[in-house]
């Protein structure tokens, strides 16, 4: 399967499909596709492996893509600002992204969910329990927030991360949180209560901009509807 990714803030993945080729997606994903596609959907895995997807921000089903003959086309859009990244996963091989990266990929690839092992990683670290493993081979075309910067972490080497800019990171890398230390810190720095630390070795892929932040951003220059213009 060739493919490109076109855009700048809200970029757009187009991917290009032979006869036979298949390629699966979220819900609502697709933005368009040439006339030679054949969209499938269904409840891939079963009732069970569909509610574990939308634990893991995913859709209950998945919508399938195959080209019926000669050379196809299927885009895939950016919801949000941000970037798409596309990653080649070989046979085994897994990343664990956080709730809704999946945008998609070759039928090839498998989708999981993933649980945080500790209970306080669980409830502080900024997305509850679950986030999804998505392994190969295949490629995979993942959603994130804003620029997306990778590091590359040695054996022991720790970073601290903010809550919610943590995109992705591979199944090698040790996913924990810790309490902010300080007073002043805790209730004057504006990083909440915790941090995410990630130990390696391994490749973690931090977001600049969560859309939770985004959203708290805009709260206070949205308009309040608080019935004072409503007639009697």
């Amino acid at each position: 399967m060739k493919y490109e990714i076109k855009g700048g803030s809200m970029p757009v993945a187009l991917c290009y499909l032979n006869s036979g080729e298949r390629l699966v997606s979220e819900s609502g994903a697709m933005g368009w596709m040439t006339d030679n596609i054949q969209m499938e959907t269904n409840m891939t895995g079963g009732f069970f492996k569909g509610i574990g997807r939308m634990f893991s921000g995913e859709s209950l089903f998945l919508n399938y893509f195959t080209c019926s003959h000669g050379e196809g086309s299927v885009a895939f859009p950016c919801s949000v600002p941000g970037k798409i990244m596309a990653k080649t996963l070989f046979p085994g091989e897994s990343i664990i992204c956080q709730k809704g990266a999946f945008m998609a990929g070759e039928a090839s690839i498998k989708l999981d969910i993933h649980f945080k092992k500790k209970f306080s990683v669980g409830l502080f670290g900024g997305e509850g329990f679950i986030l999804e493993r998505i392994t190969g081979p295949g490629i995979v075309f993942l959603e994130f927030d804003g620029h997306v910067e990778e590091v590359n972490l040695g054996p022991n080497e720790v970073l601290k991360v903010d809550t919610g800019h943590v995109a992705a990171f591979e199944p090698s890398v040790a996913f924990d949180i810790e309490v902010v230390k300080g007073f002043k810190n805790i209730f004057f720095g504006g990083e909440g209560l915790f941090l995410t630390t990630l130990r390696g070795p391994g490749k973690v892929y931090l977001q600049t901009m969560p859309l939770q932040n985004l959203a708290a951003k805009l709260i206070p220059y949205l308009p309040i509807n608080n019935g004072s213009n409503m007639r009697d």
